[in-house]
């Protein structure tokens, strides 16, 4: 269920009634909600950890502009229905948006031409002085990496690498957080691309990085390191400077614990800490090669 607050300011906002409410899985970040009304389900993303309500106003802001843009273009995201970034009317910051169709694909390594496709397809929306979202942010440091215990040779020449200045690149419409949790399938297509709250610009490096990331604790090393070559044959443009790989494969350590939570929930409860730690460092391994 959701707070009276929350439910009164939904039906303010849509004119329509709630007939139902229904938890959703799979995110971290915020709780989750579907909404149904009498002609449509709506998704109700709500930030509720104390953490994430203090930069609830920036998230949500950012995700309901990116929503506006996404509208005048291709790429499959829900529209904007209505957004109260501070709680100011709901019990919880939260944004109310359309509901895609489709599932996440999580046990289908098959899928890796599609998520490149559309990876380029996003790199390709244009943006304004007006529109362009902020520079992307790194989410680690060599100061922040939480490397395993007993890490080895591995982990410490991964580091080494990026302590140096990130290389120059040439920026794009980031999604930032693109991997196969965020992706909507339907009929063997994609059909929605969800969670824009990091949306960013910056090189199309750091989105692939963080989308082979994901393959390889997923399906293993090979098919992350594969990721690159997709998006390239599916027309991307790549500097393939291994800074960007490191930089991102380097936030998941030591075992990719944040990710595995909501994929677990999703059903893919043989990813233990210990076999995505042994597939992080096997990653790194390739990375290194």
């Amino acid at each position: 269920m959701i707070a009276d607050s929350t439910s009164l300011w939904i039906e303010q906002q849509t004119g329509e009634k709630i007939e139902n409410v229904a938890r959703l899985t799979g995110g971290w970040t915020s709780e989750m909600r579907r909404v149904d009304t009498a002609t449509r389900s709506l998704v109700l993303r709500s930030f509720v950890s104390e953490f994430f309500r203090r930069h609830a106003d920036g998230l949500l802001t950012r995700e309901a502009d990116i929503l506006r843009l996404l509208g005048e273009t291709d790429v499959p995201a829900a529209s904007l229905v209505a957004v109260d970034p501070t709680g100011a009317s709901c019990a919880d910051p939260s944004l109310l948006m359309t509901l895609l169709p489709g599932r996440i694909c999580l046990d289908d390594p098959g899928i890796t031409s599609a998520l490149a496709a559309q990876l380029v397809a996003i790199h390709q929306v244009e943006v304004d002085g007006s529109t362009r979202p902020r520079d992307y942010q790194a989410w680690t440091s060599p100061e922040r990496v939480r490397l395993p215990e007993g890490a080895g040779a591995v982990w410490t020449a991964a580091v080494d690498v990026i302590r140096g200045e990130p290389p120059a690149y040439k920026g794009v419409f980031l999604h930032r957080d693109y991997h196969p949790g965020n992706v909507l399938f339907e009929q063997g297509r994609i059909s929605g691309i969800v969670d824009w709250v990091e949306t960013s610009w910056g090189p199309a490096d750091l989105d692939v990085a963080h989308c082979s990331t994901a393959l390889a604790l997923l399906h293993g090393p090979e098919v992350g390191l594969a990721f690159p070559a997709a998006y390239v044959a599916a027309g991307g443009s790549l500097t393939q400077d291994k800074y960007w790989y490191f930089l991102d494969t380097l936030g998941f350590a030591p075992d990719a614990e944040k990710v595995a939570v909501p994929w677990r929930q999703c059903g893919r409860e043989d990813l233990t800490p210990a076999l995505l730690q042994e597939r992080l460092e096997n990653y790194l391994t390739g990375l290194l090669d």
